[in-house]
């Protein structure tokens, strides 16, 4: 992030404008551009985080296993405090605060005093959520987990204890990031998960090298373990939220608490708020049927002493399933949100529907080849990231197959619904989720009758299918709102590079038809295979999105293109 360390004013000042302005001004390309290297920024950070994350999951998976009542013991406890921030801070305040922040931006006081009052009046209600998790923390555990073990029961809700007040600083770091983001000061929100990550990576190497036992039993747990474990990981929230506080500050924002919300012009924003917060508690209902419908699958599997998915499977698969979200559509999207909302407070619809096409497109060189990839390369990122015996391995690449089949509407769906915040509805949001979130339900549901090395597969086929449905919803709930959505182009170029990566898949496969199975099975022949095989797809598919004229192809490519001799051309010596 730049900043004139020379500046520092006094108050708050408005926020800073979008990278480009939503309307006129310059070809689509040159708005494109500055569009791509904002997410490009904030890409570095999501990715350095996310590869530190992957080396925390990996050790992770060493101390508490990645199947069993230990690992989704832990698993249920730390996904609590997410759980609950995405319901509150997530849920009322995601959606809200940047819309909201850029229409403040207007008020004589460049919105001061209304976003002092917004963050007085939120922190509180984290503080007080937080000490009610505290308080409900084996209610919260019996609701998300179905294990019968007394001594799983029992160390989940003692790490429940420990990592609950993460929720606190979950709120904090949501509520500080988003006032960055509508100050136009994307990347240390990007960047702060990166020291969360270094934290949480040494309390497990402390784990690791300790004399502990790994991957011990429920009842095998000691004081220390459990200290050394759940400790550290609150710790590293703690210091993600703030370091957020340095980068606010030298943005020239100084926070001074206020009270008395009444006549504070909050009420827009209770509204969209309210409805957020019904959306995300709508998808937490189903999320509850989903870990119960996990838990039990690795209870049935522990006692008929079998290898299955359960809820620690689930979140590794789901772990990998974001890296390509979370480093493309949400670095892309954060950036494009200001965009949208200052368009929409203009009452821009044009524009709007220009960056939402931006929006759909320039992910999808990335998005749509590692979307089908999956189906290949799955076994063996699990085998490189978690160094698994081959039952455990196979059960978490299953459950990422069926995941990373619905990356394309995960992110369309992400995208629709930051449209329609930035025109604060959070209404069609929430009936999108119910629509979703009742599709993935009954998926879980029929997960119940299923054998239980099915289980997460189905529950991730749920999530695919649902998101599908949700995005095309939204597509013709958009196209009411905002009329024609000039999506030709759009699906044109997603066929064509699903074409493209299809007949890649498919040369890949009859390449790795002929590799032997004993190099895919040790994890450095798993790196070998990846490493060859992984580069040489995106290339073939890339080639052939070229060859097939798709411009976001070329466009994702010019910065090494350009620097490419160029054929009949003479060379400068």
């Amino acid at each position: 992030m730049s900043q004139d360390a020379a500046h520092t004013p006094k108050a708050a000042q408005p926020p800073a404008p979008p990278a480009t302005p939503p309307t006129g001004g310059g070809p689509e390309s040159q708005r494109g551009q500055s569009l791509g290297r904002a997410s490009a920024l904030m890409a570095s950070g999501t990715m350095v985080s996310r590869v530190l994350g992957m080396v925390r999951a990996a050790l992770l998976v060493v101390v508490i296993g990645g199947t069993g009542l230990s690992a989704d013991a832990f698993s249920v406890a730390n996904t609590l405090p997410n759980q609950i921030n995405l319901l509150v801070a997530g849920g009322m305040l995601g959606a809200v605060l940047v819309p909201q922040i850029v229409k403040a931006a207007g008020r004589p006081d460049g919105g001061e005093d209304y976003v002092n009052r917004l963050l007085t009046l939120s922190l509180i209600v984290m503080a007080v959520t937080t000490a009610v998790g505290l308080a409900a923390a084996p209610l919260l555990v019996g609701l998300f987990s179905n294990a019968k073990d007394p001594a799983a029961i029992r160390l989940a809700v003692t790490f429940a204890y420990l990592c609950l007040p993460q929720i606190f600083f979950y709120g904090l770091y949501t509520l500080l990031g988003n006032v960055l983001n509508a100050r136009g000061r994307f990347t240390a929100f990007m960047w702060a998960p990166v020291l969360a990550n270094v934290v949480s990576i040494i309390g497990l190497l402390i784990f690791t090298f300790s004399g502990y036992p790994r991957q011990a039993a429920p009842g095998d747990w000691s004081s220390g373990m459990i200290w050394l474990l759940a400790g550290t990981m609150t710790l590293s929230i703690v210091v993600q939220a703030i370091f957020l506080v340095i980068p606010l500050r030298r943005s020239g924002f100084r926070y001074r608490p206020r009270f008395g919300f009444r006549g504070a012009g909050l009420r827009s924003a209770s509204g969209v708020a309210l409805w957020s917060f019904a959306a995300v508690a709508v998808g937490q209902l189903g999320f509850i049927v989903t870990s119960r419908v996990l838990t039990r699958a690795s209870d049935l599997a522990e006692r008929d002493r079998i290898v299955a998915a359960g809820k620690a499977s689930y979140d590794n698969a789901f772990l990998l399933f974001m890296l390509p979200h979370s480093l493309i559509t949400v670095s892309l999207t954060t950036a494009l949100f200001v965009r949208l909302a200052t368009a929409a407070q203009h009452g821009n619809t044009r524009a709007v529907v220009a960056d939402l096409n931006r929006g759909l497109r320039m992910p999808a060189p990335l998005t749509v080849p590692i979307s089908l990839a999956g189906v290949l390369f799955a076994p063996l990122v699990v085998k490189l990231f978690f160094q698994q015996d081959q039952g455990t391995t196979d059960a978490i690449a299953g459950v990422l197959v069926a995941m990373l089949l619905g990356v394309l509407p995960f992110g369309w769906l992400y995208l629709i619904n930051r449209v329609y915040y930035a025109f604060e509805d959070g209404r069609t949001p929430f009936y999108f989720q119910v629509l979703v979130t009742a599709v993935a339900t009954g998926f879980n549901l029929y997960a119940f009758t299923v054998p239980v090395t099915q289980t997460g597969i189905w529950v991730g086929i749920g999530q695919t299918v649902s998101n599908a449905v949700g995005a095309l919803l939204g597509f013709l709930a958009l196209r009411r709102k905002l009329g024609l959505l000039g999506l030709s182009r759009t699906i044109r170029m997603h066929v064509r590079l699903v074409l493209a990566s299809a007949v890649a898949l498919a040369l890949g496969w009859l390449a790795l038809a002929w590799i032997p199975s004993s190099w895919t099975d040790s994890v450095l022949g798993a790196a070998a295979v990846l490493l060859v095989l992984g580069p040489a797809y995106l290339v073939l598919a890339w080639g052939l999105g070229h060859l097939m004229r798709v411009r976001e192809v070329d466009d994702l490519l010019a910065p090494v293109t350009r620097r490419l001799p160029r054929v009949g051309t003479p060379r400068n010596e």
